[in-house]
This record gives structure tokens, sequence and C-alpha cells, in this order.
């Protein structure tokens, strides 16, 4: 048996292991390739936050919200939920402040708007182009009324 023979017996042999081997190796191998290949998506600009078409609408159900309670609830009740509506109305604002490119004070994550400030914002944004209630306020400076 020369060697061209001997060759041809251990492809024969180890064929099954080789083909074996490279049905179980595949996936990793694909998988690879594709986290190299550059992905068309990452070059195209992706939004920070959410559409600012949410945003608005978020903005006018809060101040929705924020009017009916001072309105009609009890002293007692609406202390609380004055402050976090207000929490959350400051928190939108600022959002929608980033994507419309409205000039404001970041605040720092424990710290919210004071009164002016949130009440200058939303008027900001008003004339940058979103649709907000015409009437704004009267919010609470520290979550007390």
């Amino acid at each position: 048996m020369d060697f061209l023979d001997w060759c041809k017996l251990v492809l024969i042999i180890a064929a099954p292991t080789l083909i074996g081997g490279i049905l179980v190796s595949a996936p990793r191998w694909c998988a690879a390739i594709a986290r190299a290949w550059p992905d068309r998506r990452s070059r195209e600009p992706q939004p920070v936050g959410p559409p600012i078409e949410q945003l608005a609408v978020d903005l006018r159900r809060l101040l929705r919200l924020h009017a009916d309670l001072t309105a009609n609830s009890h002293l007692g009740i609406r202390a609380h939920r004055l402050w976090a509506i207000e929490r959350a109305i400051g928190v939108r604002a600022v959002e929608a402040a980033r994507a419309l490119e409205v000039p404001h004070r970041e605040p720092e994550p424990p710290e919210a708007l004071s009164h002016d400030e949130l009440s200058a914002l939303l008027y900001a944004l008003g004339e940058a182009g979103m649709v907000l209630p015409a009437k704004v306020g009267p919010f609470t400076g520290d979550g007390r009324l």
C-alpha cells in the first residue's frame, strides 16, 4: 500500500468525525461572522428617548391631571399627588426639551425643577412648537401647598 492509499483510508475513517465537528461548530462560526460583519443599522442615528409625539401626549395628559387634581381634590389628599405629578411633568418636560433642543437646566437625579424653572420650560416648549394646554400651573414649589 502506498502513501496515497493510506491518505484515502485516513480520509474515509476521519470523514464522519470531521463532518460532525463542522455541523456542531457551524452555529458558533456563523454567530462570530455575524458579530464581525459591520451592521448597517449602527450607522444610522438612533433615538435617545421616546418619540416627541409620545412626550407631547404624556405632558398634555399630566398637565390635565394636574389641573383636575388642583381644582377638585381635598387638600389632604392632593398634596402628595400634586408633588408626584409635578415631578413627572418635570421629567417629561426635560426629555422634550432635549428632543427639541430647547435650552434648559439639567436637574440632578434627586432634585426637581423649581416652580419658576418648570413654568419657564413649559412655555419654552410651547414656543418651540409643542402643543400644550394654554394654562400651566399653579405648581407647588416644594411639594407643599
